[in-house]
């Protein structure tokens, strides 16, 4: 019998296979192509917890899990409402875009985890506290002022702190239990410009400080964007917490920036910080870390590394976004966790038990806009590539009712039915121009209409296209091409949603019969 392969050949074939079998516990930057944020990190025994930004969406500041920092799922929020104000309500013309609640700092200390935030629509620091991470509860304190991307640090003396601020970084001393500021304590400067390894004049301030206290010695991390250049990590390093501090640039490569510190059970160390990558959002990112002079020197000779020796991602769904068919099991949640909704709901207008099967949205006050309108339920559009769909039954839908598929940010695209003179038309409408106009419509005959949304985040492209089907196959292209920015004023990237809301009269209700999320768009 001939051998198949030569002795070189069988050689080669061995190598692939060897390479083929590295490559499958490689993981690859971004580690999350969607928006995570602002991330916060901490290991308890072999587990991974982190927090992360959601502005303006409740519930709100999301607890997630990793064994491996690569693969993420969603366990918790710390919240399910902020506050009742009339701009987290959606109330009386106001709302939170782009606010809401900001960058967390995650501790774990004497059996308690802890999670803070601040936010400008309230002017307060919140403290949120449990003894179990992924079920909660969590108990919470708040008091002004609102300290602006603060760290929280307990240090090995039994106090208790919070470093604050943008350039000129400050210490304030809270009460052992970080229930609020100690009484008689004074404000302290901690480091004048903390901006000055970077670089002088304009861009933005160091902020996002992150503290860690490794081998006895502090370590405190900065974003800063110098005038001209690209988001840049500042470490400052100190043997007291009250200095002197001395810093340096510790990583400028592709604005990967902002976070902190993390060690593996098996002594190796990596930075998470993140990216802005256009509509998506903002992404996450793993840099290894060696230790040289007592300094911590963040990636590759000076660079982000396409590749990790870490376990390779098994993807983002279900952990981060999932398909969702609304039906549910006696005992388990209204909503899964990777649902938020836009702003406050009002929870007297949506349920998946009216209708087994469904999610129903009710109207209960007429709106003039998308974006003011209550109860739009969204999830994070994935990169590079991902597609969102839905099954609405427009049937109840009244006169001046807008239900469908939405792609939400300040430049938001919709695909969905409007009700008009007792007839229904399936629309299109952009916001690309930052104004929202009806592109196309085409009449419905019919009380149901699959509605369909692509997006291609792949290389910066944040290109939407929105299609419909009357039978679930055929699909038609709609409207026109979303482009998809990235804005300051919402500060999230783009997400999908269902909503509906009124614009003449109230009762009216849509019913989806699922929500389906896939990380391929159709190719052309």
């Amino acid at each position: 019998m001939k051998t198949l392969f030569s002795r070189s050949g069988l050689l080669l074939l061995a190598l692939v296979l060897g390479t083929l079998s590295v490559n499958a516990q490689t993981a690859r930057n971004p580690i999350i192509f969607a928006d995570v944020p602002d991330m916060a990190m901490i290991r308890v025994g072999n587990t991974y917890y982190m927090s992360s930004t959601t502005m303006h969406m409740s519930p709100g500041l999301p607890i997630m899990k990793s064994k491996d920092l690569v693969n993420w799922q969603m366990v918790g929020y710390a919240y399910d409402t902020l506050a009742s104000v009339d701009a987290l309500n959606l109330t009386n013309g106001k709302s939170t875009y782009g606010r809401g609640s900001w960058a967390s700092s995650l501790r774990y200390h004497n059996g308690l985890y802890y999670v803070t935030t601040f936010a400008q629509t309230t002017g307060k620091t919140y403290i949120y506290t449990t003894k179990n991470i992924e079920k909660g509860p969590w108990k919470e304190v708040s008091f002004k002022p609102s300290y602006h991307d603060h760290s929280l640090f307990f240090d090995d003396d039994g106090r208790t702190y919070l470093i604050y601020g943008a350039g000129k970084l400050r210490l304030v001393e809270l009460t052992a239990d970080a229930s609020g500021v100690k009484p008689g304590t004074t404000e302290q400067v901690l480091i004048e410009n903390a901006s000055t390894p970077s670089g002088t004049g304009g861009g933005l301030p160091a902020e996002g400080s992150q503290l860690f206290k490794v081998n006895g010695k502090y370590y405190l991390f900065n974003i800063t964007w110098p005038k001209g250049g690209m988001r840049t990590v500042v470490i400052h390093r100190a043997d007291q917490l009250t200095g002197p501090w001395e810093g340096r640039v510790a990583l400028q490569d592709l604005g990967v920036a902002q976070g902190g510190l993390i060690d593996t059970p098996d002594g190796r160390w990596f930075a998470y910080l993140f990216r802005d990558f256009g509509g998506v959002g903002r992404i996450p990112y793993m840099v290894p870390v060696k230790w040289e002079d007592g300094w911590p020197v963040l990636g590759e000779n000076g660079k982000v590394p396409e590749t990790l020796g870490l376990p390779t991602s098994k993807g983002l769904i279900p952990g981060i976004v999932a398909s969702d068919e609304f039906t549910r099991k006696k005992g388990e949640p209204a909503l899964p966790l990777v649902w938020q909704w836009n702003h406050n709901p009002d929870n007297r207008l949506w349920s998946v038990s009216a209708r087994k099967g469904y999610l129903r949205l009710k109207t209960g006050r007429t709106d003039t806009s998308f974006v003011m309108a209550r109860n739009t339920l969204t999830q994070r559009t994935i990169g590079p590539e991902s597609t969102g769909a839905t099954l609405l039954d427009a049937s109840n839908l009244k006169d001046g009712d807008f239900a469908g598929l939405s792609l939400l940010q300040k430049n938001y695209g919709l695909v969905g039915v409007k009700v008009e003179n007792g007839s229904r038309f399936i629309v299109m409408v952009s916001a690309a121009t930052g104004k929202p106009i009806e592109v196309q419509r085409v009449p419905l005959n019919q009380k149901t209409v699959y509605l369909k949304a692509e997006c291609n985040f792949r290389d910066r492209k944040d290109t939407a296209h929105f299609f419909y089907s009357l039978d679930g196959k055929a699909w038609t292209a709609i409207g026109e091409p979303l482009k998809m920015p990235y804005t300051i004023p919402h500060f999230m990237g783009y997400r999908f949603g269902l909503f509906n809301y009124a614009t003449e009269q109230t009762g009216g209700f849509a019913d989806f019969d699922y929500f389906r999320i896939d990380d391929k768009i159709t190719k052309k």
